[in-house]
């Protein structure tokens, strides 16, 4: 005797109820909720019960019996993609690597196959576009290993049938939305399907030793499409991003069982695909310019001191409510900061427009850019540029005063390494350095002290 359920699942939590609701009691997140059927039998708990069958007896050991040398990390030699991922692929993992479409996420993951496969046995399922496709694609690329054998089939069952038999070192699933499996009642790409091929994936690679990489869509929001569950299932999740203005591709790890999560690999597109891109600061300064309402700031990123360019615009405003239109850094920052200024340099902001952006696309998060943002909205407001070359590097607390800030040496050799000759800090701050002078502040007000207020 059988019966279909029917019931509700949130796509961003997998909290389920039996009724529809429009917003999750969970996660908080608004009409996520998705009908779901399940063919139910009764009597087969039972009928299994009665069988009599025994789960086996699972064999126990201790871990000094298990050797961390005999399987290495797998390095692929692109070093932008090794030092993101913690120094190479941990064997046995199951990674997802996820991105706008059109970023880059399937060249740059046939880049890293190719290079892979010089050491390792590589198997690629392509179930977005068929053979022809990423053979034009590869020849593009110069992909021309051997080891590395493509598939075009979407079919989730034989492709486990094939690599249980095949056993590869590597197997790669382009892309998980796009599989299916007999067995299964749920469409392919719904909350119950992502979850059964992500469990299927994760058994290949933890029995059969399989490294398992897979690449995910994201919703709108930027955030991996699926429910939540899929993040705490995977053993790493990586995110591609960029800003087509400036071709460059930023490669950061959300989740990270095996590794840091503070460190960015960057990437460029060019003709032969996406080029490691080393010394980002390179191309991120070439574009800054001293020009009003425009500084240079800092952001630590892993290891790296990134050389940031955050262009401000303070106009006055015709409307009732002046608008506040930021990019890069959190609006409530921005907003604290331009309060700050009004407070105790009497100048009037609540009636400007601001504009502010931080220049190639990237997102700061850290309070050492708020002198930064105070001194662009000065620059901009006056009309004056900061004098420059020189870098901004402070927090300002809610008194006005402008403390010193941590790794603040890490700032400097990067700033030396390009000629910024001159640091604007706090009065307090202590720095170890003999080609950059130091100019220090101790409160907002100090600031005028850069601008000709005639």
């Amino acid at each position: 005797m059988a019966k279909n359920t029917t019931y509700y699942v949130c796509s961003q939590c997998t909290y389920q109820t039996i009724k529809w609701l429009g917003c999750c009691p969970e996660c908080k997140e608004w009409n996520t909720f998705t009908e779901q059927t399940t063919h139910t039998s009764f009597g087969s708990s039972l009928q299994a019960k009665s069988a009599g069958n025994k789960s086996p007896t699972l064999h126990m050991q201790s871990l000094s019996t298990i050797s961390t040398t005999s399987r290495p990390r797998m390095y692929s030699g692109i070093q932008e993609w090794d030092s993101v991922v913690g120094g190479g692929l941990m064997p046995d993992s199951l990674v997802v690597l996820t991105g706008d479409p059109g970023i880059g996420k399937s060249t740059l993951l046939l880049q890293i196959c190719n290079a892979l496969a010089r050491a390792y046995k590589v198997y690629y399922f392509s179930t977005e576009e068929s053979l022809l496709q990423v053979k034009i694609r590869a020849d593009r690329l110069a992909c021309t290993q051997e080891k590395l054998l493509f598939s075009d089939n979407a079919y989730l069952d034989a492709i486990m049938t094939t690599c249980e038999s095949a056993k590869p070192d590597i197997v790669v699933i382009d892309s998980i939305q796009n599989c299916y499996q007999q067995s299964s009642q749920a469409f392919p790409g719904t909350v119950n399907h992502l979850r059964e091929s992500t469990f299927q994936l994760m058994r290949l690679a933890k029995e059969k030793h399989i490294t398992v990489i897979m690449t995910g869509h994201i919703t709108k929001e930027g955030i991996i499409a699926g429910p939540k569950t899929l993040e705490h299932m995977v053993d790493a999740v990586f995110y591609l991003q960029g800003d087509d203005r400036l071709h460059i591709r930023m490669l950061r790890a959300v989740k990270n069982r095996f590794g840091t999560i503070d460190e960015l690999g960057f990437f460029q597109m060019g003709g032969q695909g996406l080029e490691q891109v080393p010394d980002i600061n390179a191309e991120l300064i070439k574009s800054a310019s001293q020009s009003p309402g425009s500084v240079l700031i800092s952001e630590l990123e892993g290891s790296r001191a990134l050389l940031l360019e955050l262009q401000a615009l303070v106009v006055p405003s015709k409307l009732a409510m002046p608008q506040r239109v930021i990019s890069g850094i959190d609006q409530k920052q921005v907003v604290l900061i331009a309060a700050i200024l009004e407070k105790y340099l009497h100048i009037k902001l609540s009636t400007f427009d601001i504009f502010l952006k931080v220049s190639g696309g990237f997102k700061i998060k850290s309070s050492s850019v708020d002198m930064g943002i105070a001194l662009a909205l000065l620059s901009s407001y006056f009309q004056q540029p900061v004098p420059g070359p020189s870098l901004c590097i402070g927090e300002i607390n809610l008194t006005g005063k402008i403390q010193p800030i941590n790794y603040v040496n890490t700032y400097i050799k990067e700033a030396e390494r390009f000629g910024i000759n001159t640091l604007l800090v706090s009065y307090d701050q202590k720095i170890d350095t003999k080609n950059c002078r130091k100019r220090g502040f101790k409160s907002v007000y100090d600031l005028l002290s850069l601008f000709d207020e005639k």
